[in-house]
């Protein structure tokens, strides 16, 4: 008996590390985001600019996902490279100091890393209705 207690006690360690693994590995390749910028545009009413990093480790992406539906964005590389997919146009792969512009109500399909080696970040500015808290929702799964 204490040998099945044993036994059923290794396997419910080991399937514990292998998912505490599984969703390290999977946060590890996730974006980091952070506000450098907010502030209410005092000529254009009712709009905010607000300006993020958006920061990728290796293989780094973000999920697919909309943006608030009253932003307009620009982003531009700052380092690395980043692949990315607005609506159905064909994925392109931007460089260093090379942007791309999102219109209110675009579809960001793919944006990711496009190095598994290198890390790559960008600068992406918003000018937004300034009650949109949210300006990026995930797609459903």
């Amino acid at each position: 008996m204490t040998s099945v207690l044993r036994a059923v006690s290794l396997v419910l360690l080991s399937a514990a590390l292998v998912l505490e693994v599984t969703s390290s590995a999977s946060a590890q390749d996730m974006e980091q985001v952070k506000v450098v910028f907010k502030h209410v545009l005092p000529n254009a009413p009712g709009k905010s600019m607000v300006a993020v990093v958006v920061s990728y480790p290796p293989g780094g992406k973000s999920p697919s996902h909309h943006h608030a539906s009253s932003a307009f964005i620009y982003a531009q590389v700052l380092s690395g490279t980043i692949r990315s997919q607005v609506d159905d146009e064909p994925a392109k792969v931007y460089q260093v100091g090379e942007g791309f512009y999102e219109v209110p109500g675009s579809h960001h399909r793919i944006s990711e890393n496009a190095s598994d080696k290198a890390p790559a970040s960008l600068l992406a500015v918003f000018v937004v209705d300034s009650n949109d808290n949210r300006l990026t929702t995930p797609d459903p799964k």
